[in-house]
């Protein structure tokens, strides 16, 4: 599925199962949220801090899930083509840091 696909198929399941969207600032705390929770499975799975039992079950999968569908409802109440935006920036960092990280030192 694409970006416009996404937010299509988001835009149908507010319609179908939500009331209405939340407005931006309740999405955007909400997006905060789940990137927390994204970080939090991070910091305790893959970096030093120890995961909790309670922890252990969380699928970074599902939260990472989480974090698009917000964006794509923050893309969608805010006119935002997502699709076009992402191409857009995929062409910009290819022109732009072609080189740029071939030639970091501390990348090799």
């Amino acid at each position: 599925m694409n970006l416009k696909d996404a937010q299509k198929a988001v835009d149908t399941w507010i319609q179908e199962h939500g009331v209405r969207y939340f407005n931006e600032l309740t999405n955007m705390a909400q997006l905060t949220e789940e990137v927390g929770e994204v970080a939090r499975i991070i910091a305790r799975r893959y970096g030093e801090q120890s995961e909790k039992e309670s922890d252990k079950e969380k699928e970074l999968g599902e939260e990472l899930a989480d974090v698009v569908f917000v964006v794509l409802c923050l893309a969608n109440q805010t006119g935002v083509d997502l699709q076009a935006a992402f191409d857009a920036k995929m062409e910009l960092k290819a022109k732009r840091d072609h080189d740029r990280h071939h030639n970091n030192k501390k990348l090799k």
